[in-house]
């Protein structure tokens, strides 16, 4: 535990814990919604507000958010309007946001390429106290949007025409849910990078899928396993002196096959539950569906 002593490895795993709660929290609903990778294009356009940051002199993360969240409504933007051009608009969108990004930062007084890497794979030396009060503030905000509105989000995730028929806001949902995974981007963006804040977003909700189908404890497994293995990569990182973002994103990969492979039996195991109560002799309309007997249904 010496690493605590260090300011520097304090700041981190602040950060780590923050980003293994954002991350997850925000991801459950872009998986329900079939956007896992909308979190990898975020990324691809915050590096245009990285390199304004440097080129003007003002928080890289910051304006990393701004940018962010502008290229997050115009991606929902072009969701709504584009049709058959949209893939095309969004390709543009992606690599334009890279290319700026690249651009911008070498056009900086003293700027190079090498500035970069701390944002696109994660760093820990350089998150200064700045950066921790900033992502306190915009986990703060992404947590009050993911718990206090879970149950509109979850009903504009599952189904949009049913959400839209309740009454619900269903555009002004989805624009909160693209504004949130664009703060989680760059909350996420000092401890895992930028370029594989993604997997961070996605592959913890998978994993917990594979225990368990209720929306409450996906949720609730998918944080802890974001927290287990941000807090374990950052520690691996400062003793092994490893990259922390792709140390991060490997054991969340671990994680997803240990917890699939044990996944296999419990699966069997309700399965021979769900025979054993109801015999083959018993009507098929009495019969209680396989998801249901197990426990599985959705709950907020």
């Amino acid at each position: 535990m010496d690493f605590l002593n260090y300011a520097f490895m304090q700041r981190a795993l602040l950060a780590a814990v923050l980003v293994g709660i954002t991350a997850p929290a925000v991801g459950i609903y872009l998986v329900q919604r079939r956007q896992a990778l909308m979190g990898d294009g975020i990324g691809h356009v915050a590096m245009t507000g990285v390199g304004l940051g440097f080129l003007l002199s003002w928080s890289p993360v910051w304006m990393a958010t701004a940018v962010s969240v502008l290229g997050a409504v115009t991606m929902e933007l072009i969701r709504w309007y584009g049709k058959t051009r949209g893939d095309i608009a969004l390709a543009m969108l992606f690599y334009g946001g890279m290319a700026g990004g690249v651009m911008f930062i070498n056009l900086a007084p003293g700027g190079s390429n090498a500035n970069l890497t701390s944002y696109l794979f994660g760093s820990l030396s350089t998150v200064s106290e700045s950066d921790v009060t900033a992502i306190c503030l915009l986990a703060a905000f992404v947590v009050v949007v993911t718990l206090g509105l879970r149950r509109q989000l979850f009903a504009v995730s599952q189904d949009e025409e049913f959400a839209r028929v309740t009454g619900l806001p269903v555009r002004a949902l989805n624009l909160l849910t693209a504004i949130t995974a664009a703060v989680t981007v760059t909350v996420a963006m000092r401890v895992v990078g930028l370029l594989l804040v993604s997997a961070l977003m996605v592959v913890p909700v998978a994993a917990a899928q594979q225990l368990s189908r209720s929306f409450a404890a996906t949720f609730a497994i998918a944080v802890a396993i974001g927290v287990t293995v941000t807090i374990g990569g950052t520690v691996t990182s400062y003793y092994q002196d490893v990259p922390p973002g792709a140390t991060i994103v490997l054991l969340t990969i671990a994680a997803f096959i240990a917890l699939s492979v044990l996944a296999a039996p419990l699966a069997r195991r309700r399965a021979r539950a769900l025979a054993a109560a109801h015999p083959a002799g018993d009507p098929a309309e009495c019969a209680i569906p396989a998801t249901r007997a197990a426990g599985d249904e959705v709950g907020v």
